[in-house]
């Protein structure tokens, strides 16, 4: 019988290893949305085993841009292929505040032409030869977060739609019942920018069309709370928070172990 330490220390070492992370690989894509031309990048663990499930990541509203790679490598490590797809097209990327502002708004207003750059996304990364096209997940932050959610309200075959701190505002409500996956919504609990009335309409659109969702509010988060690069000021509106940003990982990791089992 082997003596109890070196069960304990054995029993260590393979939970390590099944925690690390992952090689992985990643490249610059061009693709297009009807003439646009649009500049993405995908991520994809080095050694593949057979077909993958993929997230689908869309930017916040500065545009693909080192966070959201960065956040795709994440996933990556984790065993996922990754796709941060590119909503503004190739060369857009807007500084943060009222310029990148200016360009997402245009897509608030204009949902048909969002939701064409999203199909647009999601179809190249269903022609990945590593990707398993029956397990492909939609994930956002800030303005991603949203586009996330219009994506499953348009019926496209995604088995989850994740926002972080992403806008929950939806003209069309009734489109809820398009959705085949289930919503995970990663909410700071007292960001400025999208309202109680906002949230209630959310949570009604969802009990409507009978959708299985979370909703996870974070207390002491506002707007941007897993982006370190907005600084720590609550009073802006737009701040990191630590521990809501490592909370909304550790559920993201088991949403997406759920919904890809």
């Amino acid at each position: 019988m082997q003596p109890h330490w070196l069960t304990v220390t054995l029993g260590m070492l393979l939970l390590a290893l099944s925690q690390a992370a992952l090689a992985v690989k990643g490249e610059v894509v061009n693709y297009k949305q009807g003439d646009t031309e649009l500049e993405g990048y995908v991520v994809w663990p080095d050694k593949l085993d057979g077909k993958r499930p993929a997230v689908l990541i869309v930017h916040d509203w500065t545009g693909v841009g080192d966070y959201v790679k960065g956040r795709a490598k994440q996933l990556a490590e984790l065993g996922y292929v990754a796709f941060a797809a590119d909503i503004y097209g190739k060369g857009i990327r807007p500084a943060f505040g009222p310029e990148a502002s200016k360009v997402s708004g245009q897509y608030y207003k204009d949902r048909p032409l969002l939701h064409a750059r999203l199909s647009a996304g999601l179809d190249w990364l269903k022609s990945r030869k590593e990707v398993n096209t029956d397990k492909i997940a939609s994930m956002g932050y800030c303005f991603g977060g949203m586009a996330a959610l219009e994506l499953a309200r348009l019926g496209a075959p995604v088995v989850g739609a994740i926002s972080f701190h992403g806008n929950l505002s939806n003209p069309t409500p009734e489109t809820a019942k398009n959705i085949k996956g289930k919503v995970l919504v990663l909410h700071g609990a007292i960001d400025p920018f999208v309202k109680p009335e906002q949230v209630d309409g959310f949570m009604k659109e969802m009990n409507a069309a009978n959708i299985d969702y979370q909703f996870i509010a974070y207390s002491g988060a506002v707007h941007s709370f897993t982006q370190p690069h907005v600084g720590t000021d609550i009073s802006k509106g737009t701040a990191y928070n630590a521990n809501a940003d490592r909370r909304s990982f550790d559920a993201m990791k088991l949403f997406l172990t759920e919904v890809f089992q």
